[in-house]
């Protein structure tokens, strides 16, 4: 890479122009070093690091992340992005931990068994009427186990079962957003070290055709067939080229950095990504996809059911409920010695409930069902949120892709106009500043056809993305797929007790009140949809004005 411009004895910004500095560059060096020597850390206060994949990742996935190849291929990159995204794994294993309450909900339909113990020092002193107290001491102990079956909670653990669910349904969905999500930065990280590379080029280019007419007008400037001022103004545009070409280097470095953050190694020599394929053909197709695969749409409709399973614990807990007890003790006759024991079993049906309590458990009622009301509204909005969002990447895309012909249209028109200005700057038929606003436009036209075509790209990707598609089984099919079902089939029935848990959970779930069925939208605007952009081939988008001949006036017939 090309460094900055030596400025010679006049010095840089930090020199010593500033005569209130006090000090030369070198001064301002050496300061560096000792603050950066005063900023080491030892190797002991850095972030401990050991690379550790989940189990089940791919092979060559851990290979691979742990050798921190660079990437080549767009699909290399996704399944690193799929599999290594520290976000990612972390909402992974959020989902685990949801999983285990959906067991522990189960749970609540087994029995229960708790036990405790006592070993107890007891001192008592009576007084007498006559005579001296008596004073009595001594160790005991004691021992208990009760056993509590609930036999019928009127809907208490079936609502508490449909809210682990749909706890877990609501999780799961953020799952496949941050998966998306996850792609989405890795196709855009991608694309974006494509376009600033070929960003890079560009300047590089336009640097260089201004150096050789540089040196082609000072040579000319030698014989006096250009002058001064006609060096002055190309040298004034190769000051700013280079200029452009740092900062089309600095951000080519930045997006390598965001490539690295999002993929987890650097990028390569980046080929060119396969096209990307849509799983609908028009805009209304994809309202239509949304709707069934969204997963911000499926997130809502989740945590409606959630506060619907919470109205309904808040109805059950209205109602009385029966269980099962059986106990157990052995304890002491005497409070202060185990000479005699004693023995107890006991075992009754309890049935308990609320009588009075000032109106509470309505006003918990009235209040889940407020809340409900609020997540179902909220379900409306991520209907229009995914259908305004989709439109947009839709819209995007679709401009976005018209105009890439338009830009390389543009692109070839200003490199022959510059072609030839330059041959007629030579020939004295223009000026010099005519053939740099020719080399401007050839640039912009470069740099905005560079532009689109990354952009287009990157918004068919959002377009996916805002109908619900972009995922692992539609990107790469044949590849790897992380189970999301496959733990928490393993582990939802850990409390099941045999025979208990099916009979129960049938009689209790007969009695909560409430369904499990996704509820309707009641937004008024639900049916409608926004329209498509209508992309008109470039020579309908103006009218040609109508010419003189078509306004004259008839001739009348002779």
């Amino acid at each position: 890479m090309q460094g900055p411009p030596n400025t010679g004895a006049q010095g840089g910004n930090l020199g010593t122009d500033d005569p209130d500095s006090g000090r030369d560059r070198g001064d301002f060096r050496d300061d560096a070093g000792d603050d950066g020597r005063d900023a080491a850390v030892s190797e002991a206060e850095r972030i401990a690091l050991r690379p550790e994949l989940p189990e089940g990742t791919p092979a060559d996935v851990v290979e691979h992340a742990n050798t921190g190849a660079p990437v080549t291929s767009l699909t290399d990159a996704l399944r690193l992005a799929y599999w290594t995204s520290p976000t990612l794994l972390a909402q992974r294993a959020t989902v685990k931990s949801y999983d285990y309450r959906v067991a522990q909900a189960r749970a609540g339909y087994g029995p229960k068994l708790n036990y405790s113990t006592a070993l107890t020092w007891q001192r008592d002193s009576f007084e007498q009427r006559r005579g001296r107290s008596i004073a009595l001491s001594g160790w005991t102990s004691t021992a208990s186990a009760v056993l509590t079956q609930p036999l019928f909670t009127f809907g208490r653990n079936a609502s508490q079962e449909r809210s682990s669910n749909a706890q877990l349904e609501f999780q799961k969905q953020v799952l496949r957003s941050t998966e998306q999500q996850a792609l989405l930065d890795a196709i855009t990280a991608y694309i974006g070290v494509l376009r600033d590379r070929a960003s890079v080029i560009i300047a590089k280019d336009n640097l260089a055709a201004l150096e050789r007419q540089l040196n082609d007008n000072k040579a000319r400037l030698a014989v006096r067939e250009v002058t001064a001022t006609d060096v002055q103004q190309i040298s004034t545009r190769v000051a700013l080229g280079q200029a452009q070409v740092y900062s089309a280097l600095r951000d080519a470095a930045s997006s390598e950095a965001t490539f690295l953050r999002m993929v987890g190694v650097p990028p390569g020599d980046l080929v060119a990504p396969n096209p990307l394929q849509l799983p609908v053909r028009q805009l209304e197709e994809a309202y239509a996809f949304s709707e069934t695969h969204s997963p911000v749409i499926l997130a809502a409709q989740a945590r409606e059911k959630v506060s619907r399973a919470s109205v309904a614990a808040a109805k059950a807990d209205l109602m009385p409920r029966i269980d099962l007890q059986g106990s157990a003790n052995i304890g002491t006759q005497s409070a202060y010695n185990d000479n005699l024991r004693t023995k107890e079993a006991r075992a009754q049906f309890i049935i308990s409930g609320p009588i009075f309590e000032s109106g509470l458990r309505r006003a918990r009622v009235s209040e889940a069902m407020a809340a409900n009301d609020a997540d179902w509204r909220l379900l409306d909005a991520s209907l229009r949120e995914s259908r305004a969002s989709l439109a947009a990447s839709w819209n995007d895309w679709q401009a976005q892709q018209a105009a890439i012909a338009s830009y390389r249209d543009a692109e070839a028109s200003a490199r022959m106009a510059y072609e030839g200005a330059i041959l007629q700057q030579r020939a004295g038929l223009i000026t010099t500043l005519d053939v740099l606003d020719l080399a401007r436009e050839l640039l912009v036209a470069r740099s905005n056809s560079n532009t689109a075509i990354a952009n287009a790209y990157i918004a068919k990707a959002r377009v996916l993305a805002a109908a619900g598609a972009l995922e692992q089984t539609w990107l790469m099919p044949d590849a790897a797929r992380y189970n999301v079902d496959r733990h928490s089939d393993r582990v939802k029935h850990n409390g099941d007790v045999p025979l208990v848990t099916p009979i129960l959970r049938g009689i209790d779930s007969a009695a909560a009140v409430g369904s499990t069925a996704t509820r309707p939208v009641r937004d008024p605007t639900g049916s409608r949809t926004a329209p498509p952009i209508v992309i008109q081939p470039a020579d309908k988008l103006v009218e040609p004005a109508p010419s003189p001949a078509d306004q004259a006036p008839a001739k009348p017939p002779k």
